[in-house]
């Protein structure tokens, strides 16, 4: 190879080094509050049980229940499509895939309700049993991905019984053999970031008191009210209260209803897709874009029971709604009726089908350098993969015709979705 030429500068490289010596606390602050995204399976939904009814059975049992209400009213792919407005191309293997899911893996995310949701008189008994079933399901491989508690909120009425119920479900878990890896925990009803610091101690002083590592224990924070997303000084509370879960925040949750009623919205127009609700989830998106720190959407009230036609009318909403959360980046939703499994389903399933085709050519192009009809920089490679990698996880696609489409294993695809800080900065590959 020939000499490189040189080239002509005017800088000392004292200016580059004073430069970089001024950015050092910037360079860390960086790395400490964004730290990108985990690189874990975000689950598709949450379904929410309350402790008393919770049992051995639940997860098997919403899922033929969902299974059940498929064959009654969308009893093959045909009846699903005009129910749901699928193409003929979409119609088979998503309805096919639905009931694959049903039978195999009908909920990804589950959590005990200990909160709203919870109508039992026996709470140390319900939390205690809620911990032995959790142990039992994960040892007998019968457990969703995802599984844990929502306690109570920490306001004074009720701060000393969600911390019981917490300390005895964890303790449960301890005693039965060890916290699994899909524990989730989830924090409601937060107004004030100091409610936050306050959870992170509990956890903190549960991990000493058990001899765990320090951070072992995550948690989701559930925006219920409007002082979690506006601060009485104008300033984003949701931001203030990731920094104050000291890197223990896993999910900001939205609750459709709570959230609707604190502003007023009367109760035929508290929906998921409201106004109001768009503007609390934007800006639950902006505070956690980077900080690892995922967004889950809310929920609808209105359940597939009854007669076909208003079954079919509420398959309609709900498929709507998510297949609206997923183009907005809401990733994960609230699901409250068995009922609401085979249109999660589709709307993912279909979400993740119909656009797999040119995501994965994009892809391909990208890691080819190859060019082709849209100049791709780093940051929409990040995006392809993690859009590949969602469909994956979630089996709306199979691991061999990703590969087969884009030339890239699974782990070439965590890489491009889990890039190196400053590798979004380059503008070609």
């Amino acid at each position: 190879m020939g000499q490189q030429e040189k080239v002509a500068t005017s800088l000392a490289g004292a200016v580059g080094e004073g430069i970089s010596a001024s950015l050092a606390h910037v360079d860390a602050e960086l790395a400490r509050r964004y730290p990108g995204d985990p690189g874990t399976r975000q689950p598709v939904h949450t379904v929410y049980v309350p402790g008393n009814a919770f049992a051995a059975d639940t997860i098997r049992s919403w899922g033929d229940q969902a299974l059940a209400a498929l064959d009654e009213h969308a009893p093959d792919a045909a009846s699903l499509a005009r129910v749901l407005g699928l193409s003929d191309e979409l119609a088979e293997p998503v309805h096919t895939r639905v009931r694959a899911k049903l039978e195999r893996e009908p909920v990804e995310d589950l959590r005990v309700d200990f909160e709203d949701g919870y109508t039992g008189r026996e709470e140390d008994a319900d939390a205690a049993r809620a911990a032995r079933l959790v142990s039992e399901a994960y040892a007998h491989g019968t457990a969703a991905p995802y599984m844990g508690i929502r306690m109570k909120c920490m306001e004074a009425p009720v701060r000393d019984r969600g911390i019981r119920t917490l300390d005895i479900f964890l303790t449960g878990l301890m005693e039965a053999g060890g916290l699994p890896d899909g524990l989730v925990l989830t924090l409601p009803k937060v107004t004030y970031a100091e409610q936050v610091g306050a959870m992170v101690r509990l956890l903190e002083e549960f991990e000493k008191a058990r001899g765990l590592d320090a951070g072992r224990i995550g948690f989701e924070i559930q925006i219920e009210t409007s002082q979690s997303i506006l601060a009485a000084d104008g300033t984003a509370t949701v931001a203030r209260m990731i920094d104050a879960a000291a890197g223990r925040a896993t999910g900001l949750h939205y609750g459709t209803f709570d959230y609707s009623a604190c502003l007023g919205v009367s109760a035929a127009h508290q929906a998921s897709d409201h106004p109001a609700a768009d503007h609390a989830k934007a800006i639950m998106q902006v505070a956690a874009a980077g900080t690892g720190v995922r967004v889950c959407d809310g929920s609808t009230n209105v359940l597939p029971v009854g007669p076909t036609e208003k079954v079919h009318e509420a398959w309609r909403l709900h498929y709507g709604l998510t297949r609206r959360a997923l183009a907005r980046a809401y990733y994960q939703g609230w699901d409250m009726h068995p009922g609401h499994l085979p249109t999660r389903y589709a709307a993912v399933f279909a979400f993740y089908r119909e656009g797999f085709q040119q995501a994965a050519a994009r892809l391909a192009a990208y890691a080819n350098q190859a060019g082709g009809a849209v100049m791709d920089e780093p940051a929409t490679a990040k995006a392809l993969s993690s859009y590949l990698l969602r469909g994956i996880d979630c089996g709306a696609l199979d691991t061999a015709e990703v590969a087969r489409l884009t030339g890239l294993s699974r782990a070439e695809l965590d890489a491009y979705a889990a890039p190196r800080r400053g590798d979004l900065t380059a503008t070609a590959p």
